[in-house]
This record gives C-alpha cells, structure tokens and sequence, in this order.
C-alpha cells in the first residue's frame, strides 16, 4: 500500500518505518531539511531499540523515502497519516495548529480518494476539525478522516507497533474501515483485536489509557509515601497487590514521577476537555498534584540528609532521560531534581546512556557531563539514582564506595535490595521503604547528621 507521514517526530518516525518493515511503500515528510537529509543517510534523529537496523533496512530495500515536499509525498498515496506536534498550552489545551494548518494544505492537493488519518494524541472532536477545514475546497468523497491513536512506550515502540495488544481505529467511513483493516491485518495475524469505533471514542480512548496508568502511578507513589510513615516496605505491598487478577502487576512501581511525551501532556490535555464541558474531574486533578510533588520527594530527602544548603557539595546522578531506553528529557523527574539542587548551591555530575545531549542544549555547562556512571561518581558525596538503566542495576559498588566522599546512595526507582545496601555499609534511602542506615564511623560527625563528616571534610 502506498502511504505518507506527515511528521518525523517519534511516531511519525516509528509508524513509516514500522509500515515499511510489512512491504508497504512508505513515503516521509517534514519541513525539516536537516533531519530528513539525516535520514535520507539512515540515521534516525532518536534513539529507539531496534529502530534504526530496519531504518536501514527498509531504505536500502527502497520501501522507504524522505521528501520535505508535501506535494511529493502524498501525490501516490492511499493513506496519508498525520503524526504532528500538538504541544500543551498554557491551559493544558492541545494545540492543533500544525494538524489543521496541514489538512489546509491538503486540501489543496488531494486529487483521488485517500483516507487521512489522526495518528497524533489529539483532543476529542478533532477527526470533525479537520473533515470541516477540508471540506472547505474538497468534496466529501475524496477523502475519509480516521482516527488512530497510537499506543507505543518509548523503548519498546518497534515491538509494541509490529505486535500490538489491539489497535483502535475510529472511522465512520465503511470505505476507509476496508482500507485501515487492510493495513492493520499483518500486524494481528497471532489474533490481537482490531478495535473499530466512532471517531470521538477513538480520541477519547487514547487520553483514558494514558490517564488511567499515569493515575496508577500517583496511586503507587501515594501508598510509597504513606509505607515510609506507617513502616511497611511498597515492595511487598505492589506484589500483594499486583497478585489480584483486577489489578495486575504492570504500572505498580513506585519511584519520583512519570514524565515523557505522553503521560503529562495528555493528562493536561484531557483535564482540559473536563473543565471545557464544565465536568470537575477531580481524580485526574488530583493524579496531577501528585506527580509534581512526587518529583520533589528525591530532593527532599537529600536536603534532609545534607542540610537545606548544598554549597560544597558535589552529588553523582545516574540518569536523565524520564525512563530507561529512550533519550526522551520531556517533564523528566531529573530535570526538577537538578533545578532543585543546583538551586540549593550543590554541584552535579550527572550521566546518562543516551540522553546527555539532550541535557546539554537545555541547560548547558551549569552541570559536569560525565564520560560515564564511575567519572560521575568522582569527587560526589553520594549517588542520586533517577533512571534505571540496566547498567546501573549492577554497578562496582567497591569501586563506588572509594570514590564517594560519604557512602550514601539516594534510589529513586528502586533499583537496589535493601538487604544488599546493609551488608554493603551505604547509607541507603529509596522510595516507600525503610532508610538504610550503616555504622556510624568515628570520624563521622556533624552536627545537623551524626553520618556525616563536617562540611570541610564534604568540600
């Protein structure tokens, strides 16, 4: 099948590729001549498991092509998908400008029947928006506008598109149900649903999935707190809990707060479709509140520990990407904890697989990019775990130890047992469980922490 993508963002990115890998011939289109000259090369501007050995795949086998013309890109296409920002505003709201602005613009090119599809996170009613901006210099049967929202975690997108759970297509077009049927059919054969529904449920589906897991996190989060007052470990209660066939295991880690591309966003986004049809959606407001002090539970806890003035001190964070396997730095919890430390007059070090780059044109040289986990390490008086990355689940704890002004190790994902924290003497606080608390040193004194040396001995 002939297809376009509108958008080489993250979606649009792993959508073509992911329709080239099954044999279809897929067309890419952005205004952004840098990038699709990069990946005119075969090199993906993200960093994505798996995506870029079928990048490179598909474009040698010439099943995928880049063009910055709009004209181009769509003049053979049955199937024009459009995977455009829709950045938050100030409101919370989606902006729809850039997915208007493009159906504008197609309405000027369309010639032969082709099905346009929202692939884009976008508000309810939307599907109508742009059927309205087309049929402004179209005629209606030139063209069907399908939504189908796209449920890919970062990290695990290539999977999660080639082998989905189900896929969700609002359409109220038999034509275009025929059509998005075709297309979907090689990624289901193992019996996975295909899921069809008017265009407004479709929309509302995807904001309620990502709602409904960024509320279990609040919700662990909440409990991991509330484990820390009480003395139970939310270890044991996410298993005793997760056992439950009504509940299940996935979404029940606690940690520092979700971020990324689409918890955030679409969790603003729908609140703000509750307050435009005048519904107080306290719950979701609620899940909100929840997730921004949850990013500041990590800070608290060093500020206790250390004392609410950081200067002199210097502090190893592993992690900045909002989850391991990505680059993605978007409302990531790291970002907040580095305001809030460098605020407080500490140093960092930080370091990361993948997402230092990223870091860097945000925030530039106020923090020390570390060649790796063990040169973050040097000079810090503890590590600050905020991503885990599976090369920080098993690190050289001996060597860790040396290099550390203080053994203290603050986990924000917990990464590590507390049993193997205690026998390793680190000063150990994570999330929802008990502080690990080694022998007291005889050089160890200070006034505000008998743990730590006095100030001097930090700088």
């Amino acid at each position: 099948m002939q297809i376009a993508i509108i958008g080489t963002g993250y979606v649009g990115l792993v959508t073509g590729t992911c329709f080239a890998e099954t044999g279809n011939n897929v067309t890419c289109i952005d205004i952004d001549e840098r990038k699709i000259e990069q990946l005119k090369q075969g090199k993906s501007p993200i960093y994505e498991p798996g995506l870029d050995v079928l990048l490179e795949r598909n474009i040698k086998e010439k099943r995928i092509h880049f063009t910055t013309s709009l004209s181009e890109g769509i003049s053979n296409a049955r199937v024009v998908f459009l995977a455009l920002p829709t950045p938050p505003g100030k409101d919370g709201s989606a902006d729809l400008q850039y997915v208007l602005d493009v159906a504008q613009s197609l309405s000027s090119l369309i010639t032969k029947y082709t099905v346009i599809v929202n692939k884009s996170t976008v508000p309810v009613g939307t599907a109508e928006k742009v059927h309205a901006v087309l049929v402004q210099k179209l005629d209606p049967s030139l063209f069907d506008v399908v939504s189908n929202p796209e449920f890919l975690r970062e990290g695990v997108a290539v999977e999660d598109f080639l082998k989905p759970d189900r896929v969700v297509i609002g359409t109220s077009s038999e034509k275009a149900r025929k059509v998005m049927d075709e297309l979907y059919q090689p990624y289901v054969r193992q019996g996975n649903p295909i899921y069809f529904m008017d265009e407004r449920s479709s929309e509302m589906t995807k904001y309620a999935a990502n709602s409904y897991l960024a509320m279990r996190i609040s919700f662990m989060n909440e409990m991991a707190n509330l484990c820390e007052k009480t003395g139970a470990n939310v270890d044991w209660v996410r298993i005793g809990i997760g056992g439950d066939s009504r509940i299940g295991k996935r979404f029940l880690f606690p940690g520092i707060g979700y971020g990324g591309s689409c918890f955030p966003k679409d969790v603003k986004a729908l609140a703000f479709t509750a307050q435009d049809m005048e519904y107080d959606f306290q719950l979701l407001n609620t899940v909100m509140k929840v997730n921004e002090r949850q990013k500041l539970v990590l800070g608290k806890k060093v500020k206790n520990y250390f004392g609410s003035d950081l200067t002199g001190f210097t502090f190893a964070i592993w992690g900045l990407a909002f989850k391991p396997e990505t680059d993605d730095i978007r409302d990531a919890p790291a970002l907040e904890l580095i305001k809030e430390l460098t605020e407080a007059g500490a140093k960092l070090r930080v370091f990361d697989p993948e997402a230092m780059n990223n870091v860097r044109q945000l925030m530039g040289d106020k923090i020390y990019y570390a060649a790796d986990q063990y040169d973050a390490v040097e000079g810090a008086s503890a590590v600050i775990v905020v991503t885990e990355w599976s090369e920080f689940r098993n690190p050289d704890f001996d060597r860790i130890d040396n290099m550390l002004i203080h053994p203290a190790i603050f986990d924000g994902r917990n990464v590590y047992s507390l049993d193997k924290m205690q026998d390793l003497g680190f000063y150990y606080e994570s999330i929802g469980r008990k502080v690990i608390h080694p022998q007291v040193h005889d050089t160890l004194e200070m006034p505000h922490n008998p743990l730590l040396s006095d100030r001097g001995m930090l700088d």
